[in-house]
């Protein structure tokens, strides 16, 4: 299959959720180590409330993605809550009309991500932020497609350079947000952000191969 019905992605909405929630340790632990320290707890409780609001299993992804985006936005706090909140949203407003999510709709959904963020945060590829991970992941995706390949082919290769956007940010130096404080001090460390961009990305391209098959 080259596409799953929009109203059967709620099974994305909680690969999505729970991968945050599970990782969420994990993600402060990484942020201690050149920021607040705060963005895997701040993350789990976005998406905890997310999750407690999200009990119909028939919600289609577009209702999922904006559910979780007006809650990272208007309730979590910190630099990523408005960040995600606005990653979420554009996903879903791009995705709302589409009765099938085929890799056409899904390369826009990511494409409108990518221009909230970089919109909101002003950041660029390079800076050692999520959009490291982000901006690979586009990338990927598209390049697969007008290489001819399906959709299912296409995440696999997204997935793989969201994993390789994330592990850039190791040797990058931090140039926004508190962590830019450290400056050469922040290289050798993985951004948080770039981390938790590349969790739910890679939940979001199983969870969505799962539907292809």
């Amino acid at each position: 299959m080259e596409s799953f019905a929009n109203q059967r992605g709620f099974p994305v909405i909680q690969r999505v959720i729970a991968v945050v929630r599970d990782n969420a340790a994990s993600l402060s632990d990484i942020d201690g180590a050149i920021g607040d320290g705060d963005h895997g707890v701040n993350m789990s409780k976005g998406f905890g409330m997310a999750a407690d609001r999200l009990t119909d299993a028939s919600c289609s992804l577009s209702e999922g993605l904006a559910v979780i985006g007006s809650v990272l936005l208007t309730e979590i706090g910190g630099a990523m809550g408005p960040l995600y909140g606005t990653f979420f949203r554009a996903m879903a407003r791009e995705s709302r009309d589409a009765a099938d999510i085929d890799a056409r709709v899904f390369e826009s959904m990511m494409q409108k991500a990518q221009e909230s963020v970089v919109s909101l945060g002003n950041a660029q590829v390079g800076d050692k932020t999520m959009l490291d991970t982000l901006a690979a992941a586009v990338e990927a995706f598209r390049a697969s497609r007008r290489d001819g390949l399906g959709f299912a082919d296409a995440l696999c290769v997204m997935m793989k350079a969201a994993e390789e956007g994330k592990d850039s940010t190791r040797e990058l130096v931090a140039r926004l947000g508190r962590s830019s404080r450290l400056g050469e001090r922040s290289r050798g460390l993985l951004d948080a952000g770039a981390v938790s961009c590349w969790l739910i990305l890679t939940a979001m391209g199983q969870s969505m191969m799962d539907l292809l098959v």
